[in-house]
């Protein structure tokens, strides 16, 4: 899908209007709702993702190369779903950073190779912008803000992550966490070298967003220090 397209776009404008409720209407009008929006919000997301996997097997197109629940979306959709339903701050944290960092970093650069109206155009954006009003919503709405050293145990859960998907890689020949090749589109790693030097770069990278995310939110969240998530 070519990116800022127009479908492109109206996914962007979605996730913009859903933060911006996610964030405002908790805290003006907290109550039980909260508690079924969260429900919801983790049904969409579910279904989203299982949908995707149910139209690869629909259309012949799964395979253990490239349809397994190895890559950092996966994770990053259980563990919003979870963190909505239970608000536990471990699970929040890691949704939270993630979502704003490698998720967003999705929204922004799709490496999608369908368009509007595939059914593939509205899982990936499904299950990716939930996982973004998950975070938002839980973190600014609900104020359940991250804890000290956070930062550190959501980078060393996305390295062990890769562990993970990298021994995928070696087993199936696919390209999980696109720790074998880079994406097909324009992303971040498109610029930080040839392989296999773009994964150190990219963990590099990867820590400096979650820091940066981290003073974000010690502003946003009325001064609370950046040391303490870090």
């Amino acid at each position: 899908m070519p990116q800022f397209s127009p479908p492109h776009l109206a996914a962007l404008a979605v996730m913009v209007l859903g933060v911006a409720f996610s964030v405002y209407a908790p805290r003006r009008r907290p109550g039980q709702w909260t508690t079924w929006f969260a429900r919801a919000l983790a049904f969409a997301i579910f279904a989203a993702w299982a949908g995707e996997y149910v139209a690869d097997v629909i259309q012949g197109i799964w395979t253990t190369r490239f349809t397994l629940p190895l890559q950092l979306t996966d994770v990053v959709s259980l563990t919003s779903i979870a963190a909505l339903l239970t608000r536990r701050p471990q699970l929040v944290e890691l949704s939270y950073f993630w979502a704003f960092t490698a998720t967003l970093q999705a929204v922004l650069t799709p490496d999608l190779a369908y368009n509007f109206p595939s059914v593939f155009y509205f899982t990936y954006f499904g299950y990716h912008v939930g996982a973004i009003l998950a975070a938002a919503f839980l973190v600014y709405g609900l104020e359940i803000y991250p804890r000290p050293g956070a930062v550190w145990r959501v980078w060393a859960a996305t390295l062990g992550w890769a562990v993970v998907a990298g021994a995928g890689d070696l087993i199936t020949g696919g390209n999980y966490m696109y720790l074998a090749w880079k994406p097909a589109h324009g992303s971040l790693l498109s610029v930080l070298g040839p392989w296999p030097w773009y994964i150190a770069a990219a963990a590099l990278v990867g820590l400096a967003m979650l820091w940066i995310v981290a003073g974000i939110t010690a502003v946003l969240s009325r001064g609370r220090p950046a040391a303490q998530m870090v």
